[in-house]
């Protein structure tokens, strides 16, 4: 496994993070579903291969994914890991502006300093632990002022119930106001092969402030994980069933970038996942990978990522295999 610094802090996170979504479950992962036990075994899988870092959030199954994280996190397990969740949606019906409707629940985005600290009193409470390495502005928010949110945030580091700032789909100006009030340690961002553009236009930013850029949806969701993957549907409601990847022209487009990429798995002896993600790794210095896990092989086979030395030609001839299938914008 291989380590960075988060930003300007002292928190040395491994390279490849847990990400805590799928987990949750609910109609947004419909085919997902893990118990205690489960999760337990993943946890003690990520420290054999090294992983330190895990995320979720609230939301994630609405309150699902830390609760059971609390649970496995137990027997020793919380000082192996630094835990990173998230503040501003909730669904206490209580203030903030409409996010979404989902699983009998309206979740609304809420960046105000009572709601930034109830979310992360909640979430210590969910998640069983005294404290939250990583706090993520879940949704960054101009209905309420920058200033106001981290004072809250500054707090809660100062009462020892935080130690480290981030935000999460934002933009480069965001990153630039939050810098005025603290320190943002990191920003986590949607960023893949096939919606690259918000990712290259931030990590300019993310190089003047030092601050880590982590990736989200690099492998869009299982889509660039193998050809008859793009083949499958999900039902409404399914976060997959929203992308447009399995829809043409993109379908085709996507099995036409496989192609590409068929004999390169042969060339550097790994499953296509690596060879994506070893393409997003080489994107900007100090990436941080964050992806989904529910078996241990998912994260043995990621893991195998940090050995592979792509090419600049191979890395070219991906880029630009993809570039028919690639979109601007994506709404997960």
């Amino acid at each position: 496994m291989n380590y960075q610094k988060l930003g300007k802090t002292d928190l040395n996170v491994s390279t490849v993070a847990f990400g805590g979504w799928g987990i949750g479950g609910g109609s947004v992962w419909s085919d997902k579903s893990v118990d205690v036990q489960a999760v337990k075994n993943l946890l003690d899988a990520a420290t054999d291969l090294g992983i330190n870092y895990i995320d979720t959030a609230p939301v994630y199954g609405t309150g699902a994914s830390e609760q059971l994280l609390g649970e496995a996190l137990k027997d020793g397990r919380r000082s192996k890991f630094l835990l990173q969740t998230k503040c501003s949606l909730n669904w206490r019906n209580d203030g903030g502006n409409f996010h979404y409707e989902r699983d009998g629940y309206t979740v609304n985005n809420d960046t105000s300093a009572k709601a930034v600290r109830r979310d992360v009193e909640d979430s210590l409470r969910r998640l069983q632990t005294d404290y939250i390495d990583i706090i993520v502005v879940h949704y960054v928010c101009k209905s309420w002022p920058v200033e106001e949110t981290m004072a809250a945030l500054q707090e809660l580091i100062q009462e020892g119930k935080v130690r480290a700032v981030g935000l999460s789909n934002s933009k480069p100006a965001d990153l630039e106001e939050y810098e005025k009030y603290g320190t943002v340690a990191l920003v986590q961002e949607q960023f893949s092969l096939l919606a690259p553009y918000h990712g290259m236009e931030y990590f300019p930013a993310v190089q003047k402030h030092n601050t880590t850029f982590q990736v989200y949806g690099a492998l869009e969701e299982g889509f660039l994980t193998a050809p008859g993957y793009v083949d499958r549907t999900f039902p409404k409601g399914d976060v997959r069933s929203k992308l447009p990847w399995g829809q043409e022209p993109y379908r085709t487009a996507i099995h036409n970038l496989f192609d590409v990429m068929e004999p390169m798995t042969e060339k550097y002896n790994c499953s296509y996942s690596n060879l994506v993600q070893a393409w997003t790794l080489r994107q900007c210095p100090g990436i941080n990978l964050l992806t989904g896990f529910t078996r241990r092989e998912t994260m043995e086979d990621t893991c195998k990522v940090l050995s592979i030395s792509l090419s600049d030609e191979d890395t070219a001839r991906i880029s630009q295999a993809a570039k028919p299938a690639q979109v601007t914008e994506l709404d997960k």
